[in-house]
């Protein structure tokens, strides 16, 4: 082994122990924990750590997903394919009133943020009583999320005060909540993108097909490339011209808001020396990020995750 691979195996084993202790210290603390599951790659892997945490035992906490209603379809069947697969309780949620409603994220924006995602999520959580909520989020994404650090206790209405934050100093984590209370918890928190394709490459993980680059139809929207998952949904603007090009994701949301990267990688081998060469910021899909409604700061003080 070169110097090289044992540096890097040394690097991902670290952060794979780190991301193990969290899991175990949190669910001695839980009493009714849950794991958020997007299908992204980041879920995946955390929900591979949790298998690794509690093996051979059954990881003590289902998965949850929030169903925006403009979910990928590939997304979808990955989701409940990887939960069948590991033996995972899926609990799937979704704001039924405002999909009838119509709420979509072409018209609404930061309204349908609010009401497809926060609300469900924090009625989810309420619903089933969940205490501790572990989370994929990194603090490399976006510089809210590093202001949570690993643990986020939020209130009894799910919201977030960042002058609440405790301290964390060294690997000691306070995990004691006061009534109605629950904490969001990020055992991902120190990774990167790159550490996240890495570990996914050394532990031979699969992943969603979205991430890897095949042909696709797409039209540009605001700079990016917005890849057309349902035609019969499509709102069309005056001047789209649907092509077809070779494209993946680096992250994954709602489709009409998630722009893709042109690219030929193929495989994670490729995707990963992709990312080694972007200049981009990850996030720099999530077109929503952006939207007048209000921060993403903003959106987690109000229950967002």
């Amino acid at each position: 082994m070169s110097l090289m691979d044992a540096t890097l195996s040394a690097h991902l084993a670290a952060l794979e122990n780190e991301a193990i202790f969290i899991l175990r210290e949190a669910v001695a603390e839980a009493c009714k924990p849950v794991l958020l599951f997007s299908a992204g790659k980041d879920s995946t892997v955390l929900a591979h750590l949790a298998m690794r945490a509690f093996h051979p035992a059954r990881p003590p906490m289902p998965l949850l997903h929030i169903d925006s209603t403009w979910e990928f379809a590939s997304l979808l069947a990955f989701r409940d394919a990887f939960a069948a697969r590991h033996g995972f309780e899926l609990i799937v949620h979704a704001n039924e009133e405002g999909r009838r409603k119509g709420l979509n994220p072409f018209d609404h924006g930061d309204r349908y943020t609010s009401a497809m995602r926060t609300q469900p999520l924090k009625q989810a959580l309420a619903d089933g009583g969940f205490d501790i909520i572990f989370g994929g989020a990194r603090r490399d994404e976006e510089a809210s999320r590093a202001k949570e650090r690993i643990v986020s206790v939020r209130s009894a209405q799910h919201g977030w005060d960042p002058r609440q934050q405790r301290p964390e100093l060294w690997n000691l984590y306070n995990l004691r909540l006061g009534r109605g209370a629950s904490a969001r918890v990020f055992p991902l928190s120190n990774w990167t993108e790159l550490d996240v394709l890495l570990y996914v490459y050394v532990h031979r993980i699969e992943l969603a097909p979205l991430y890897f680059a095949t042909p696709r139809q797409v039209v540009q929207r605001d700079g990016g490339w917005i890849v057309i998952d349902d035609n019969r949904r499509m709102h069309w603007r005056p001047g789209d011209v649907p092509q077809t090009r070779s494209v993946r994701f680096r992250t994954l949301g709602c489709w009409p808001v998630t722009a893709a990267v042109e690219s030929s990688a193929c495989g994670l081998a490729e995707v990963i020396l992709e990312t080694l060469a972007s200049g981009q910021s990850e996030r720099s899909g999530r077109l929503g990020d952006n939207e007048d409604g209000g921060s993403l700061e903003q959106k987690k003080r109000e229950g967002y995750f």
